[in-house]
């Protein structure tokens, strides 16, 4: 384009000026620790399942795909019925792509202009882009220094706020703190009392690797209709690349979702991938229990060397405090280590890898530190 012309104006919407597109860095190191993926790619096995639901899906790609995918949804509940003991129905599961893309259709469908969505920081920073582009306000109440959430505290807000959405993350992004069954109980019943109704939404992105006896709020779905609970297959499952999240609810929360929903949104080829995974869930989830394994190590180990650890039910960890967070990511990243600037100032976030990339990064992090 000559230099000389004028780019034209452009009728963006003004809450939009100058907001840069989320994301996190995408660079290329020897150690990418900074976006919560599954470091273990799927086995060769899984990958030819994969490929050959794939091609089957591929000769009907002149079609369009089964809009309502209640055959994945299925699998989906039989899935939560042996990891949680909670049976659904496939009415009960909706899926689509990413939990990015669920709880934007949570939003279009309960949130919206004069409509309020509440959640509790230090939280998932894509929650408020969310709601900017449903038109739904945003409001955040506080979490304690610990990083739980006063059930109190939470009553208040809500009783004050009026929200017509609730989001809870459980484990927490980027804190790694999961709910206990109260806590959710008690937000469930404040929202009972909010005139015009509220629904409240639980984001276990992370669940699978919560801590043994930490509960899942599936448990709780048989008697809160206003009550949903989220989960993606791009963390425990491996399939990041996949963009597969799902969300289990009452019946009637997703007949909601189906609404707003594009049509056709979920493609024949996502939904091949999926189900072929799911058929491998139990060789999955056996990285699963290696990565809690790997995580505990880390934060003791961290904790040892005199650091504050937050208490972490995910697949990763938040560490601190620093002076200069910013120079010792830079160091980290010198040194071939990528990780996460998250968290209140003073805080960084390290994903669970391989034994081999949690060692790179004790080792980066000694020599930046001085540890």
């Amino acid at each position: 384009m000559p230099s000389d012309l004028v780019r034209p104006s452009l009728p963006l919407r003004p809450e939009l000026a100058g907001v840069e597109p989320y994301g996190a860095p995408q660079l290329d190191v020897p150690y990418a620790l900074n976006v919560n993926e599954n470091p273990y790619a799927p086995s060769a096995e899984v990958v030819a399942d994969i490929a050959a639901s794939v091609a089957t899906a591929a000769a009907g790609l002149n079609r369009y795909p089964d809009r309502d995918f209640l055959g994945l949804r299925a699998d989906l509940a039989a899935y939560l019925a042996g990891e949680s003991g909670v049976t659904l129905a496939p009415e009960q599961v909706w899926a689509a792509n990413g939990s990015n893309e669920i709880m934007l259709h949570v939003l279009q469908a309960f949130g919206g202009p004069g409509r309020t969505a509440v959640s509790f920081a230090p939280t998932y920073s894509m929650y408020p882009e969310y709601a900017r582009d449903t038109h739904t306000g945003w409001v955040t109440g506080r979490r304690e220094t610990d990083f739980s959430l006063d059930p109190q505290v939470a009553r208040d807000a809500i009783a004050e706020l009026a929200p017509s959405v609730v989001l809870l993350a459980s484990p927490n992004n980027p804190t790694g703190t999961a709910l206990p069954a109260s806590t959710v109980l008690a937000v469930l019943e404040a929202a009972a009392h909010v005139p015009g109704g509220c629904v409240v939404v639980v984001d276990e992105a992370y669940g699978e690797f919560r801590r043994r006896g930490t509960p899942s709020a599936l448990e709780l779905l048989a008697d809160h209709p206003h009550l949903a609970v989220s989960r993606t297959m791009s963390k425990a499952f491996g399939l990041a690349g996949a963009r597969v999240g799902y969300l289990a609810a009452a019946p009637a929360f997703v007949d909601a979702l189906r609404v707003v929903r594009l049509p056709y949104h979920l493609s024949a080829v996502t939904q091949a991938v999926a189900r072929a995974a799911l058929r491998h869930a139990p060789t999955l989830m056996a990285q699963v229990s290696s990565l809690r394994d790997e995580r505990d190590a880390l934060v003791v180990w961290l904790r040892e060397r005199g650091l504050e650890v937050a208490e972490s039910d995910a697949n990763f960890v938040l560490f601190g405090v620093f002076d200069d967070r910013r120079a010792i990511w830079q160091g980290l990243l010198d040194r071939g280590v990528l990780i996460r600037e998250s968290g209140p100032d003073g805080w960084l976030r390290v994903s669970v890898g391989t034994p081999s990339e949690t060692q790179a990064f004790k080792d980066a992090l000694v020599d930046v530190a001085g540890l």
